[in-house]
């Protein structure tokens, strides 16, 4: 293997990391990674001062590029959609860990869908690479002056989504188990009162597995709803069987239909602890073999 390859192979998976933040899609960051790899390898070596830093500048515009096309995509997609979960278990690779590691919340990547392509990479670059104003500029094209606006108003939308993003894993636990235990016992009143006013559950089937084709509004709708899916399934006394998970680094919910995973649920609380933002991943095309 030649020192190149090597130094590329070094930073694979923070480029995963990267593009999987932008892209919300673990094929879309590897494909991104892929054709970073490939301008890696046309390129002249001997003009680039900085390879680390020109790897993670393709790679940023590579990721807005695919971005974009997704946008479109994304519009006409059966029903809500959510960005994959990394569900971790004993399989996972170098990449795989590395992108867990950062931490990338599904909450998180679910509220970046707001922002524009620039705005989403200047505040990943910033706030989960700690790169400076000027690696930013060069991957965005913009000014550093218009990348500390597009951080700061990146930031201010985010703030405005209503979920929180820095729960602990043991207040997200707590919070998701209260609530299954609760709808387990078709305690209507408990469930209730366990969400946010505003809350907004998202359900994500692709028209490959039963979803709801648009977000459940408020505590009462959700409650309905969710509550009798699961009396539904206990009637059917079909083959499942739920085990807590871990998904992006935070505890989830995993259901298996006769040992095959078939969804992940985990949720983020708002600023009083209770359920802002409950996530419901059906697609199997998005889920774990």
């Amino acid at each position: 293997m030649s020192a190149d390859t090597t130094l590329f192979e070094s930073e694979r998976p923070a480029l995963t990391a990267l593009c999987y933040r932008m892209l919300g899609e673990r094929a879309g960051a590897e494909d991104a990674v892929q054709d970073t790899w490939l301008r890696w390898e046309r390129a002249n070596r001997d003009t680039i001062e900085n390879p680390r830093a020109w790897l993670r500048r393709t790679a940023t515009r590579i990721a807005i590029d695919a971005l974009r096309s997704a946008r479109s995509r994304r519009e006409t997609y059966p029903g809500p959609w959510l960005p994959e979960p990394l569900v971790e278990n004993g399989h996972l690779s170098l990449e795989d860990r590395f992108v867990i590691a950062q931490e990338c919340e599904l909450a998180l990547l679910w509220a970046m869908e707001r922002l524009s392509e620039t705005e989403r990479a200047a505040f990943i670059l910033r706030e989960a690479f700690d790169a400076g104003y000027d690696e930013i500029a060069a991957a965005t094209g913009k000014s550093e002056a218009a990348c500390r606006q597009l951080v700061s108003r990146a930031h201010k939308r985010l703030q405005e989504t209503g979920p929180r993003f820095d729960a602990s894993p043991s207040e997200v636990a707590d919070l998701l188990q209260r609530f299954l235990s609760a709808a387990a016992a078709q305690d209507h009143d408990t469930v209730l009162s366990l969400f946010a006013p505003q809350a907004t559950a998202y359900s994500d089937g692709g028209k490959k597995a039963r979803a709801a084709l648009r977000p459940l509004m408020g505590p009462e709708e959700i409650a309905q709803v969710l509550m009798a899916i699961m009396q539904k399934a206990a009637k059917e006394q079909a083959h499942w069987t739920i085990e807590p998970a871990s998904a992006n680094n935070a505890p989830a919910i995993v259901r298996r239909l006769n040992g095959k995973i078939d969804l992940v649920l985990t949720l983020a609380p708002d600023g009083s602890g209770r359920i802002a933002w409950l996530y419901a991943m059906r697609n199997p095309d998005k889920l774990p073999v």
